[in-house]
């Protein structure tokens, strides 16, 4: 009969050998899933999945002084838009401010949405989140008091996937509607090692080993 460790192709072989093996397939695997992860996050970046919803909740970006930046005015037209169409009746706009800061990224969503035409009592701000996760956890936490748990995110195109984890973290029931914002290969990568390494870890326990 023969021997099953020569079918493996390891007979033979020193322990420093076979160490090497093992590296050589290890590395082998974190490719294939890094490669694996990079489609996911590009096809997810180029799906919207809006869908009748409680509430829709904003990510931060910067302000300037109480002026959205670009990438934040393209998040506020969306959930605008979304609102405006009847996806859901509450939009929440999270994220706080640097020490420095005369207001924070949550007021400057607010103030600009109440100008787009979305009515005060509609509206909801989480000011304390400086980070994705801690902003999604803060808005879970008084949304979940209000009896919400669907929601629509908006963001970001890269950012759809690793919010969907987040958003599955904590609980929430969440789909994603992207902003009209460019989908840069850096940022696509960034994405890959952050949902790479939040899969593994929990998103939750990274955050708090990042901040």
């Amino acid at each position: 009969m023969d021997d099953d460790s020569g079918l493996l192709g390891t007979a033979g072989l020193s322990p420093r050998r076979l160490m090497v093996r093992f590296a050589a397939l290890l590395g082998a695997f974190a490719v294939v899933y890094l490669v694996v992860t990079f489609g996911q996050v590009w096809l997810a970046s180029r799906a919207d999945d809006a869908r009748p919803s409680q509430a829709i909740v904003v990510m931060g970006a910067a302000q300037y002084d109480g002026e959205p930046s670009p990438v934040l005015r393209a998040r506020l037209d969306q959930a605008a838009g979304l609102y405006r169409d009847g996806f859901a009746p509450i939009v929440v706009v999270t994220g706080g401010g640097q020490a420095s800061d005369r207001t924070t990224e949550a007021k400057t969503g607010y103030d600009y949405l109440r100008d787009l035409g979305v009515p005060d009592d509609r509206l909801r701000l989480e000011v304390q989140g400086t980070t994705t996760w801690e902003s999604l956890a803060a808005t879970r936490r008084f949304l979940v008091g209000e009896g919400i748990t669907d929601v629509i995110l908006v963001s970001d195109p890269y950012h759809s996937l690793r919010l969907r984890g987040m958003a599955d973290e904590l609980g929430l029931n969440a789909v994603m509607s992207p902003a009209a914002t460019p989908t840069p290969l850096r940022s696509l990568v960034r994405e890959t090692a952050a949902v790479s390494a939040g899969r593994v870890l929990g998103y939750g326990r990274l955050d708090r080993w990042l901040n």
